[in-house]
């Protein structure tokens, strides 16, 4: 889902127009008003979590956990629909 802003009576495509051939070409859109500022996925969270992995990745905090014995444990077979007997 594309995210846009709404000004009067027009929308901002920003960067992410797509241009259509016509100037009288009419495209069905649909608007949700939302009650409250959309918060851009790149506000620094992203920036943070890179961070705390990195200071995992130094203090080696997952090095005596060995991943083919952790996907064992954590991963449960189950049968398939319509694959039993």
């Amino acid at each position: 889902m594309k995210h846009y802003n709404l000004k009067g009576n027009s929308l901002e495509w920003g960067e992410d127009v797509q241009f259509l051939s016509g100037t009288d070409v009419k495209v069905q859109v649909l608007v949700t008003i939302l009650e409250e500022e959309i918060i851009p996925a790149d506000s620094g969270r992203g920036k943070r979590m890179a961070a705390v992995l990195e200071k995992l990745a130094q203090a080696q905090a997952f090095a005596n956990i060995d991943p083919v014995a952790w996907q064992r444990e954590i991963r449960q077979d189950r049968e398939l629909p319509d694959q039993g007997e």
